[in-house]
């Protein structure tokens, strides 16, 4: 049969867990991938390889000892790209395993081959062997992420200039690398080869990075790339790369040159629609090719195709992308479903990590919310100590009309895992009462909640109902 109640075009984040709800539902789906291996770009050089690739790294490099032991103390004395990617192919083959059982035990069908569309309700699919299957389906969703941005005026080879998906494939590890854009790739590419003790410089044309990031974490997080040996320069637009042969010459607008052993172009993704046909089915995009959808359904203009993931842009979490391609789901299949969380975290797995959920101090201070702070060092607990921290810091901001959180950020090791206490805080209302009231298992990170909590209470107003009421004295 080749009639479905749900194609789905893409293996990603979205994609995977919409076949997933759909086959737990007992409708028809398809899903078709183009690549050889099912997972998508989250998979195969996206989410899991970069994240795998700085635990390796983080590990034979011995960085986490290094307060105990000195600077120039590693686990593995001379760590080659092998070493790197052997790690790296073992978990990817374990994360298809694990895709491939999921799709089979919830009766998902899958077709390896490159979709297009050729109507409103049909696509044809055409593989590498050169066979072409034609399908239709009452509903589709467009889950294919994106790709690398490959300007002409940067000279990729695949060698010494690489984009971050040829990255993964390097022969050797570079003495020096130059890293141009400061978004999350680059920021993560650039601290990660800094802790293999190679001199990193990166280059970021605008004069700041990673906006949407509160400002106070953002120069905490500055200071240590730096302290690391990250050359970070900002505010100077590239006005040529060239490739040299033995080395690669960078020249900045403001005169001056980098030279290194490796360029990684790391500045933005284009959504990878432009194998779709979407003129077909009437779909347009932006000008960086991703697509326009209903955020609470994840409908395109044209009803019964949808869309999930890093394709529609903001925000281009592998997380989120998980809770989109549900809902779509859901919601192409007639089937009731829970609204998205409001609040969802950031997570940037730099070295050291950044997390957040709600509200930067900027924000509110744009809507105009009066608010105290809470800050915690890492430093200051006896976890940090044990583990020989020498940075991190949590803040958290409170309203002070309501006393409820209203966001948190931290950067430092565990940042990743230590936001979700935040985001279920957050979700839950709760106030800056609660890391009072409660208890922190002791010793752990996460007693910085506790540290941060009472700095803003003991700052905060106290209300009329904590205040204690004194008896009076009775008369003899």
């Amino acid at each position: 049969m080749s009639h479905y109640d749900l194609i789905i075009i893409g293996s990603g984040p979205s994609g995977r867990s919409a076949a997933i709800q759909a086959g737990k539902l007992k409708r028809r789906v398809l899903v078709v991938d183009k690549k050889d291996r099912l997972g998508g770009v989250s998979v195969h050089t996206g989410t899991i390889p970069s994240k795998t690739l700085r635990e390796t790294v983080l590990n034979l490099s011995g960085w986490r000892e290094r307060s105990f032991y000195g600077r120039s103390y590693r686990v593995k004395e001379d760590i080659e790209a092998q070493d790197l990617k052997a790690r790296l192919h073992k978990t990817l083959d374990y994360e298809v395993d694990v895709l491939e059982h999921q799709f089979n035990r919830n009766h998902v069908d899958t077709l390896l081959g490159l979709a297009k569309f050729t109507g409103p309700n049909s696509i044809e699919v055409a593989t590498e062997a050169g066979e072409t299957t034609n399908l239709t389906a009452d509903n589709f969703l467009i889950s294919t992420g994106t790709k690398t941005y490959r300007p002409d005026y940067v000279p990729f080879n695949g060698r010494t200039v690489v984009d971050s998906d040829e990255f993964l494939e390097l022969a050797q590890i570079p003495r020096s690398l130059v890293v141009v854009g400061a978004g999350v790739i680059g920021v993560e590419y650039a601290t990660m080869f800094s802790a293999l003790d190679v001199r990193v410089t990166l280059i970021e044309p605008r004069d700041s990075f990673l906006d949407f990031i509160d400002r106070t974490l953002i120069q905490d997080f500055t200071h240590q790339i730096r302290e690391n040996g990250v050359d970070l320069r900002l505010g100077s637009p590239i006005e040529k790369i060239e490739d040299a042969g033995e080395h690669v010459e960078v020249t900045m607008g403001n005169g001056r040159h980098v030279r290194s052993e490796m360029l990684l172009f790391a500045a933005g993704r284009m959504g990878a629609t432009s194998s779709l046909n979407l003129p077909a089915i009437s779909l347009e995009t932006d000008h960086r090719g991703r697509i326009e959808v209903d955020r609470k359904t994840y409908q395109t203009s044209v009803p019964h195709i949808y869309a999930a993931g890093d394709v529609i842009g903001h925000p281009s979490l592998a997380s989120t992308a998980i809770q989109q391609g549900r809902v779509a789901a859901c919601h192409a299949l007639n089937v009731p479903t829970l609204e998205e969380s409001p609040w969802y975290p950031y997570g940037i797995y730099s070295v050291p990590e950044i997390s957040t959920c709600g509200m930067s101090e900027e924000e509110m201070q744009d809507r105009g919310i009066p608010y105290e702070v809470g800050v915690a060092r890492f430093r200051e607990t006896s976890r940090g100590h044990i583990m020989g921290l020498e940075h991190g810091l949590l803040k958290m901001l409170f309203s002070l009309k309501t006393r409820r959180v209203l966001g948190v950020q931290i950067v430092g090791e565990g940042a990743t895992e230590l936001i979700h206490i935040a985001q279920a805080v957050l979700n839950l209302k709760g106030t800056v009462d609660y890391f009072v009231q409660n208890t922190f298992n002791y010793p752990t990170l996460a007693e910085a909640y506790k540290i941060a909590g009472l700095d803003a209470f003991n700052r905060m107003p106290i209300p009329e109902e904590f205040k204690v009421k004194r008896s009076k004295k009775v008369k003899a």
